[in-house]
């Protein structure tokens, strides 16, 4: 049987082009729905919470995959880290806290990436999507790396990385890096300082 080059390089043309977009369409909507399903709830994904180093993964890993829980993240290791700092006195526990969460974080925020890369027509163009992907387009790393410091609005940025092919391990390890630094940074400074001393800085 004659197998050339050509026919190889067809194959994956469509490997690229057609297979892995599908696939990574079908893990987002296998993700959502289990994400609307299970983390929805506040309250549930809340009492995640008793599992302490498990539990900090698994909130960061929903509210950063899932749009229906902005924001959620940091409040609730926030607590979290302050709880274990109050009953121990052990520093390491918020730290180990937050680590745990900018793993969850990361993982998450590969559902983002995922949609840009399934397909341009999956994304709602907007001023504000448009700006976020020339950013990213233009300073890549340095991009996806400054805003995975912000608390809110990194799904563009997934979205935008995705659709532009950005190296996924590249993304995955950018964002995790920049989620811990926050994550660690913000909830160790809770435990330490108290909860309202950080408020007026995320308004």
């Amino acid at each position: 049987m004659c197998y050339n080059a050509e026919d190889k390089m067809d194959k994956r043309d469509w490997l690229k082009k057609r297979f892995l977009p599908l696939l990574a369409l079908l893990l987002v909507i296998a993700i959502s729905v289990t994400l609307f399903f299970y983390g929805r709830n506040l309250e549930t994904v809340a009492q995640l919470g008793k599992y302490r180093y498990l539990g900090a993964f698994l909130i960061s890993l929903i509210g950063n995959a899932s749009v229906l829980l902005p924001g959620i993240v940091l409040p609730i290791l926030t607590a979290l880290g302050i709880d274990f700092y109050q009953t121990s006195g052990w520093l390491l526990g918020p730290i180990l806290i937050g680590l745990a969460g900018g793993v969850g974080a990361a993982i998450g925020e590969l559902t983002g990436y995922m949609v840009g890369y399934s397909g341009h027509g999956i994304v709602k163009r907007s001023k504000m999507y448009n700006r976020v992907e020339g950013w990213v387009r233009k300073w890549g790393a340095v991009t996806i790396f400054i805003l995975s410091l912000v608390p809110f609005f990194f799904d563009l940025v997934g979205i935008a990385a995705g659709v532009l092919r950005f190296p996924p391990w590249k993304f995955f390890l950018l964002c995790w890096l920049g989620r811990t630094l926050l994550y660690v940074g913000f909830v160790l400074l809770a435990a330490i300082w108290g909860w309202e001393t950080l408020l007026p800085y995320f308004g």
